[in-house]
């Protein structure tokens, strides 16, 4: 009889032990895929057929296609603060790309996202994820804000905001070289780049296929320069514009390479346990080629073209598929969204975003009521089917986006009193932010010439960079 107990105890304890790894293994693996400089129409489910996408495209068909989707900032680097933080990225002094000119009592040494900031990866690390950054970083450049020190546990990228995607053959300043977390990969080593980014997260993903992982990668296609291999250019040979084909190329490389990637998940049966998020980081820029489609302006404007961008998301079994989503979302949502299928919570005062999984899954009401930006001069905000932007001393600018989604149409003169609420609500965001850290480079002027109603149309907006 005592035996027998034995026998049993043991086996209870191996069954509990099991059930114990078991519940440590269904931790959901996490993923974010950021893609650069983007235009909107250029995914094949936002817009035209030329660039065949068709791994992005599964991804929004096996889960979820957001179609009022934004970035906080409509260039990479503030935009990828916010992702990273959840939070508005004004609220801590990044409103710029970094530079190096400073605003009054701030020194090179506050270039970066703020060491008090806790990032995505701290939080996953924190509930016991193995975590990485691959690609591009453009978070600041000294060794303070490395990505080693900002909750990763590798990193295979650029401190940067872009780089060569070849190798290069003259000395590499160090914000430009690829580092292999603090070793940084000899030159003549480099290949294509867009490839060695994916080869490193499926190496990532074969490692780490027993323990649960967070992967931030974020690739620098396909921002400039404009730089592809001849094989993925050979299938555009009927793309005339050379700018337009190498862009074209770019992309359909990118996308084998998530492809790849997600082939990797399947083969290692991690398919049912994996949550991934696609983004762009801000919209189409005028000087790669891309196209923002119906959607007016540009990066590094706060037209629609500027901040609206594409965005999906897949969690097999737990999200149904084909899901198209109209409601206003915004990169913020990545974070809060992935701790709750972590299981951890996150208090509205920590960050300003919010878990998409319970709209997903069939809640009433709304993500968000309004949303913010602002980058020096300029100022937006979208409240239901409105939007203002406002720009120093130019006109208001109001527009209802369920109607005229290519905002042509301003309604500020017809609407005092829709003008005068929204402004009201930006002016009270604007008073919880932090002022600048530091400035653009680019000035105040290019900012102020671009919201003007009389800007149409690319050629236009490429005089204005």
């Amino acid at each position: 009889m005592i035996r027998l107990c034995k026998l049993f105890l043991c086996a209870l304890l191996i069954l509990l032990f099991g059930t114990l790894v078991q519940g440590q293994v269904q931790k959901p693996n996490i993923i974010v895929i950021v893609s650069d400089d983007a235009g909107y129409a250029d995914f094949q489910l936002y817009g035209h057929k030329e660039i065949p996408t068709p791994n992005i495209r599964r991804l929004a068909n096996e889960g979820v296609r957001f179609t009022n989707a934004y970035v906080t900032a409509s260039v990479c680097a503030p935009s990828r603060a916010g992702l990273i933080t959840g939070r508005y990225q004004q609220r801590f002094g990044f409103e710029h790309n970094p530079s190096s000119k400073l605003a009054p009592g701030f020194t090179l040494e506050d270039v970066g996202v703020d060491l008090k900031q806790s990032t995505i990866a701290d939080d996953m690390k924190a509930n016991g994820y193995r975590t990485i950054a691959i690609g591009k970083w453009h978070l600041g450049n000294l060794d303070k804000y490395f990505p080693l020190k900002r909750g990763f546990d590798e990193f295979y990228g650029f401190r940067e905001g872009h780089r060569d995607f070849f190798s290069y053959k003259e000395k590499v300043k160090d914000g430009f070289a690829l580092y292999d977390n603090y070793s940084i990969v000899p030159e003549e080593k480099i290949s294509y780049l867009t490839d060695m980014l994916t080869e490193r997260a499926i190496a990532f993903v074969d490692h780490n296929k027993t323990n649960p992982f967070f992967m931030y990668l974020a690739y620098n296609a396909v921002h400039t320069p404009l730089q592809a291999k001849q094989i993925d250019m050979d299938q555009f040979g009927n793309i005339h514009d050379k700018d337009r084909r190498t862009y074209d190329a770019m992309m359909h490389n990118m996308d084998k390479g998530i492809g790849k990637l997600f082939e990797t998940i399947k083969n290692n049966g991690l398919e049912q346990n994996t949550l991934i998020f696609f983004i762009n980081d801000n919209g189409g820029a005028t000087n790669n080629g891309s196209d923002n489609g119906a959607l007016r302006g540009m990066k590094g404007s706060k037209w629609e073209g500027g901040i609206r961008v594409a965005f999906l998301m897949k969690w097999a079994g737990q999200i149904k598929s084909g899901i198209v989503y109209d409601n206003p979302v915004s990169a913020l949502d990545i974070l809060p969204t992935s701790l709750a299928a972590v299981g951890v919570p996150m208090s509205k005062e920590r960050g300003d975003g919010v878990n998409l999984l319970p709209f997903l899954h069939g809640s009433s009401g709304k993500p968000h009521q309004d949303l913010f930006w602002r980058r020096g001069v300029a100022a937006a905000v979208r409240s239901g089917r409105w939007k203002l932007i406002r720009v120093k001393s130019d006109p208001i600018l109001l527009f209802d986006l369920k109607t005229d989604i290519s905002e042509t149409k301003n309604l500020a003169a017809k609407n005092p009193k829709k003008v005068k609420e929204l402004l009201t609500k930006l002016s009270q965001w604007e008073k919880e932010l932090d002022q600048p850290h530091w400035y653009s480079i680019m000035g105040d002027e290019n900012q102020i010439r671009k919201h003007r109603m009389e800007v149409v149309g690319r050629e236009m907006e490429k005089m204005l960079p």
